[in-house]
């Protein structure tokens, strides 16, 4: 590299940084219902795990359809195969069995935000016991900052969402957001893409174990906006999100290769 980068500002150097990534990253090929079947068993991997509960989901290839995982089936248990194609009603269009009942407010979120091709919800553990505190995530670390000023708080529980009343609050609740806490539940994560859904997910999942591992040893303390911006613009691109999926996906497929079938 020429010693003339070290006349180049911050600004110029990471944009330097992002012509360099989209020419030489490269994330892994794979199927949409491979992708959600990793995506599961990430999670599983990473502590999101809470039985049957949670659900992840993303658009399919005609209007008003999405792919989710089949009710009585784990995160571990997860594969392409026994994914299902469901409609708006949670009718099956493809696949044996049925959706989770609680499917209905990704409905919802997907009428209301047509950007959004990935939603995860789950109750990660250190999530789940933020979340009964009634207090909003705090993102005041480097590592986090991928969702930085992008994390929407709904402060009280509107009980099991297989509704249409809860699907509406949800989806009014996280705006324009990439990610929602829901106060005495879980995390919700909106996304472009599966890959990037993923990366926010286990994102939020740290987050929120260090806040609770941080908090009792004192007050934490806030980053500044424009770093915590800058950080985030700087970690959520889609050839970072793809590669980070794919060095996960590898870690997961180390165990078995089941989910791709």
């Amino acid at each position: 590299m020429s010693n003339d980068t070290f006349n180049l500002g911050k600004e110029q150097l990471m944009q330097q940084s992002f012509v360099q990534m989209d020419k030489h990253l490269q994330g892994a090929s794979y199927t949409p219902a491979q992708k959600l079947a990793l995506t599961c068993r990430i999670l599983f991997d990473n502590g999101h795990d809470s039985g049957l509960a949670g659900q992840i989901t993303t658009r399919g290839e005609q209007p008003g359809t999405y792919l989710t995982q089949r009710l009585g089936f784990g995160f571990d248990e997860t594969c392409a195969s026994n994914l299902l194609l469901v409609n708006e009603d949670l009718e099956v269009l493809q696949g044996d069995g049925m959706a989770n009942p609680a499917n209905r407010f990704h409905s919802w979120l997907y009428r209301a935000r047509p950007d959004v091709q990935c939603i995860i919800h789950t109750h990660a553990v250190h999530t789940a016991a933020l979340s009964m505190l009634e207090a909003p995530l705090e993102i005041s670390h480097m590592d986090n900052c991928v969702l930085y000023d992008d994390v929407a708080f709904l402060p009280k529980w509107p009980g099991v969402p297989v509704g249409n009343e809860e699907g509406e609050l949800i989806a009014q609740s996280i705006g324009n957001k990439h990610a929602l806490l829901l106060a005495h539940h879980g995390l919700l994560i909106a996304s472009s893409s599966i890959e990037e859904g993923c990366i926010l997910a286990l994102a939020f999942e740290r987050a929120a174990r260090m806040q609770l591992l941080a908090a009792p040893a004192g007050k934490i303390q806030p980053i500044d906006p424009a770093l915590g911006r800058e950080a985030r613009d700087w970690i959520l691109r889609g050839q970072r999100s793809a590669v980070t999926f794919a060095y996960y996906a590898r870690r997961t497929l180390r165990k078995g290769a089941d989910c791709l079938q």
